[in-house]
């Protein structure tokens, strides 16, 4: 049975794809760290302090997350490996997003020409009922289904 939740549009896309789910905060910088040298081929999650990411491949997945958490270094993180091809198809928060997040993704938009579909305040509900895997369907409109 799905599940179907709506969430605020910041930049939209209609795709589908895998999640990746993490409880805790996003830190760009720390996630990618391993990730922003030329000829890195796939986003390994790097920071050892987000048990749910550590390890595991953000290249082309759904990040499901509370909120993202880190410094003013995000923003030139997510044009980084938007340039690079390993970024995340997109990014859903349960809560909103914040400034320095938003104006990453939308530099990475503009400047690199690679929009990573992004929509926050899906509640808490949507982290609850995502798990790693699950197949989404995400809609321009900010409307997210859990297949």
């Amino acid at each position: 049975m799905s599940k179907t939740f709506t969430g605020r549009t910041i930049l939209a896309a209609n795709l589908s794809g895998k999640a990746l789910v993490s409880r805790k905060g996003f830190n760009a910088y720390a996630c990618f760290n391993n990730s922003l040298h030329d000829g890195a081929i796939s986003a390994e999650c790097a920071d050892n302090g987000n048990s749910d990411l550590f390890g595991k491949n953000m290249t082309d997945k759904i990040i499901c997350v509370p909120k993202t958490v880190g410094s003013t270094s995000a923003g030139a993180v997510w044009l980084r490996v938007s340039k690079l091809g390993v970024a995340p198809r997109a990014m859903l928060f349960s809560q909103s997003i914040d400034s320095l997040a938003a104006g990453g993704l939308l530099v990475a938009d503009i400047w690199a020409q690679h929009r990573i579909c992004t929509i926050d305040r899906l509640g808490d509900q949507f982290l609850q009922a995502v798990q790693d895997g699950d197949w989404l369907e995400v809609r321009e409109d900010g409307t997210v289904n859990i297949i």
